[in-house]
């Protein structure tokens, strides 16, 4: 409510929908269940992040149900860039990982769903997205504060990334982040003094196309590092490099001979 008292949006007769998700399965159950919500309209179901933004720009729904693993971008993308429009849409996320009931988004996602999606889950979300647009619209400028505390800035690059952090989900500014490594079958993110789990099905390659653009650098078949995080580096032999990463113990990682001239290209070396 605002000073006078009177609600800040009005509420819609009809709440509309978009759903985002790669799978035509899980777009199609989460469909039927939506038609079956009195008062729901859904007005589009698209399969990425970038037609989830066309979406909303065309249609402008109150609210976008967004998987949060999709090929290229993902859902993480889906909040920044509606975080620049005037009234963005409130954002579910959907997933198949119970993890992602992500603590930095209480308050600034709507809600999350996860696969297979109940319909009494679905019934107790509509009520959560009535009530927080009845009471205080759509979350622009919340969402502008949330981008603001990780460092980002709307449509400005690859999101935060998501770590498993005592049996929650933390989001990672790209910034605090040293290096990735695979280990495994997992990919291990190592902070200052720290090495965490990278939550959900992430891929190195995935990562790699996401953060290259922040200053990351593959250096090798296992290993991504942040270049502003490394302390030096020098010759080792066969043509490889080796770097020291400064952190707190002075990680020293391999650049293979195959990366080592589009390293010294990326510092400027070349």
């Amino acid at each position: 409510m605002d000073k006078s008292g009177t609600c800040p949006y009005t509420l819609p007769m009809t709440l509309r929908c978009i759903i985002a998700d790669d799978e035509p399965p899980a777009r199609d159950e989460l469909a039927w269940l939506l038609s079956r919500q009195e008062g729901v309209e859904l007005v589009d179901s698209v399969a990425s992040a970038t037609k989830a933004m066309e979406s909303i720009h065309a249609h402008a729904p109150d609210v976008a149900f967004v998987d949060i693993h999709m090929p290229g971008k993902d859902g993480f993308h889906v909040l920044i860039e509606a975080a620049a429009m005037e009234r963005p849409p409130l954002v579910v996320f959907v997933t198949a990982y119970d993890q992602y009931a992500v603590k930095a988004f209480e308050e600034n996602a709507a809600d999350y769903l996860l696969k297979p999606v109940s319909e009494e889950r679905l019934i107790r979300t509509v009520e959560r997205l009535r009530h927080k647009l009845r009471e205080h619209g759509r979350p622009g400028e919340d969402l502008r504060r949330l981008l603001a505390t990780l460092g980002l800035e709307p449509q400005a690059g690859p999101a935060p990334i998501a770590v498993e952090r005592a049996g929650r989900i933390a989001l990672l500014n790209p910034k605090e982040v040293f290096f990735l490594r695979l280990d495994g079958r997992r990919v291990m993110v190592h902070t200052q003094d720290a090495a965490l789990p990278c939550a959900g099905p992430q891929t190195l390659d995935r990562l790699e196309e996401r953060l290259t653009p922040r200053n990351f650098f593959r250096v090798n078949r296992a290993v991504l590092v942040n270049l502003g995080r490394i302390r030096e580096f020098s010759p080792w032999f066969n043509g490889k490099y080796n770097l020291i990463m400064a952190d707190h113990i002075g990680t020293e990682i391999t650049v293979s001979r195959s990366r080592a001239r589009s390293f010294k290209e990326r510092l400027g070396l070349n």
